[in-house]
């Protein structure tokens, strides 16, 4: 029977498990007031890049900055109140009780002048960090109160994925592992990352260990909530044996190749790893010289006589 054989062939093998994930922006969060107030000034443009530290929305701040005064004036008094009476009981003509009043009343109103100070500080909204500001969902004239959204910040110059594997896989993970990311929205470009936290806790609804990476976005093209093909490199086995899947012969759970011996078609079991593009790694049961039956493996049986022609490119 004629047949086409060639060597095996060498080379690096990849050991890679495909999961789905989601894109999340570096750093992400709404902005919310910490007190009630009318929105008096807006001082961004939406989708735009702002400053860490850049004043974002000023409120109304009439209330506040009385009540600043106030205890700006209650203060001095104190002070003014709290060096008479430690004046009159050095000199014996006050009592110990009234000069201890003046130092609680000077500690009570220093405390009064600092929640004043910090309640005027919170009708202006500060940028947290550098990023990009999102759709504001106020108005100039709003009256808003404590912990109301009124814009998002995304900082996206890199962007995180988070995405599950199943846990028969989990003691081959580990931190810093690379990783591809393809997306649909922008086909043909691949995006190289790396694992940078695995969560201590696996997801029992699905039995999966919860990883996350960070993929550059240098092109900005990237952006949070983006669906991804997320291929994880678990590890890579150089100048492995490599043969085509044609090769194989599978009898029930076991797989064979032939063997060219003497023009004889000799049955060997091998022991198989990786499959990718139509290759499949041989793990065991191939010496590195050995010569294969590449195509019409399927009719031949043990010791038969073969005439070997050459196979394509080998």
């Amino acid at each position: 029977m004629t047949v086409a054989a060639g060597p095996v062939s060498r080379g690096a093998v990849r050991r890679e498990i495909e999961a789905v994930g989601t894109l999340r922006s570096n750093e992400s969060v709404i902005l919310r007031p910490e007190i009630a107030g009318r929105i008096t000034e807006i001082l961004f443009q939406e989708g735009r890049p702002v400053s860490k530290g850049a004043p974002l929305i000023r409120l109304d701040a009439t209330i506040p900055q009385a009540q600043l005064e106030q205890a700006r004036t209650n203060l001095e008094l104190s002070r003014a109140n709290h060096e008479r009476a430690r004046d009159l009981f050095r000199r014996g003509a006050g009592t110990e009780r009234a000069r201890d009043e003046a130092v609680a009343k000077l500690q009570t109103d220093e405390a009064a002048l600092a929640l004043a100070q910090a309640t005027f500080a919170k009708s202006t909204i500060l940028a947290p960090f550098d990023g990009i500001i999102g759709l504001r969902r106020i108005s100039v004239g709003d009256y808003v109160n404590p912990g109301q959204d009124l814009v998002n910040l995304e900082n996206i110059e890199s962007l995180k994925v988070d995405f599950r594997i199943p846990e028969i896989y989990a003691t081959k993970l580990r931190v810093g592992q690379a990783l591809q990311v393809r997306l649909e929205a922008i086909p043909g470009r691949p995006y190289e990352g790396e694992v940078y936290a695995i969560d201590p806790a696996f997801d029992p609804n699905g039995r999966a260990v919860v990883l996350r990476g960070r993929l550059p976005n240098r092109d900005g093209l990237l952006r949070s909530g983006m669906f991804a093909r997320v291929t994880l490199l678990v590890d890579a086995t150089e100048n492995a044996i490599v043969v085509p899947e044609t090769a194989l012969v599978p009898v029930g759970q076991d797989h064979f190749v032939y063997r060219v011996v003497n023009d004889k078609a000799v049955l060997t079991k091998v022991k198989v790893g990786q499959r990718r593009r139509g290759r499949v790694e041989i793990v065991d049961g191939l010496a590195q010289d050995a010569i294969i039956v590449i195509e019409g493996a399927v009719k031949l049986r043990d010791g038969a006589q073969v005439r070997v022609v050459a196979a394509p490119g080998a």
